[in-house]
């Protein structure tokens, strides 16, 4: 089978998600092949976080489905998506490190958790995936005693832990440093390009996303504007697109009916 006959590893078609009586995504669409880097992109507000959450089989859509590595996880037992899981490793925001736990013990959780693996194993993969992210000799500290950047990679390596063919990222880059940030999207790219995995990274980063991105998925008000290549999105003539780059305040048009009634209904 040729590389354009394959499957895609992630399929959306015409999902609907409400918060209560709020439709926070309406009617998206997508596709993440295999080996490519995908950045969701939009501002505040635009859905981007329930799209990754649902992508995670965390929340149930209204209606529409998200097929993931072959697996319909809009329709699949709780059982099969948690098998599915085993195969996609993400790296949360904050890292969501472990205090009470070395860094050590953070990155081997997962193979404790769902792998048979003797101690002597498990110590020599965390090592490796330790010297993955540049963080070697580092797992007996706690995760008070890292930096920032280095709480990230320490989060990318328990995600990698279990050798996942696919990988998210919720904002990687999220309150680090210029350098830090740069060191972590050169980090993203090897991983795409060493361990043929496949990226979904949720970020509002500019530079970060044009840097590492194949395709960007642009988000506004749970509707997709656009998905294409750098290019592609920088060349856009959708005036959301240019605001969102460009940073520019938006003047939206109020209805004067449905403010009132969002203020009389709570």
């Amino acid at each position: 089978m040729n590389a354009s006959a394959a499957q895609p590893v992630i399929e959306v078609n015409e999902l609907v998600a409400h918060y209560g009586s709020r439709k926070i995504l309406d009617r998206i669409n997508m596709q993440v092949e295999s080996g490519e880097i995908m950045i969701i992109m939009g501002g505040s507000g635009s859905g981007k976080s329930t799209l990754l959450r649902h992508l995670l089989g965390l929340n149930r859509p209204t209606s529409g489905h998200i097929r993931v590595l072959g697996v319909d996880i809009t329709r699949a037992p709780a059982h099969t998506v948690h098998a599915l899981r085993k195969r996609m490793g993400v790296a949360f925001q904050g890292g969501a490190l472990f205090s009470s736990l070395t860094v050590g013990e953070n990155i081997k959780l997962p193979l404790r958790e769902h792998a048979r693996l003797d101690e002597a194993t498990m110590n020599i993969m965390t090592r490796l995936k330790l010297e993955v992210v540049n963080l070697a000799g580092f797992e007996n500290l706690m995760p008070a005693q890292l930096s920032g950047g280095m709480i990230k990679r320490a989060a990318v390596a328990r995600a990698i832990i279990m050798d996942p063919k696919l990988l998210f990222f919720d904002e990687p880059s999220a309150g680090l440093d210029p350098v830090v940030s740069a060191e972590l999207d050169e980090l993203i790219l090897r991983l795409r390009d060493a361990m043929g995995m496949t990226i979904v990274v949720v970020t509002h980063e500019l530079d970060s996303a044009f840097k590492i991105a194949d395709r960007i998925t642009v988000l506004d008000h749970g509707r997709i504007l656009m998905t294409g290549t750098v290019d592609e999105v920088r060349g856009c003539d959708n005036t959301r697109v240019q605001d969102l780059l460009n940073r520019r305040p938006r003047d939206e048009e109020i209805d004067a009916d449905e403010y009132m009634q969002r203020l009389t209904e709570g």
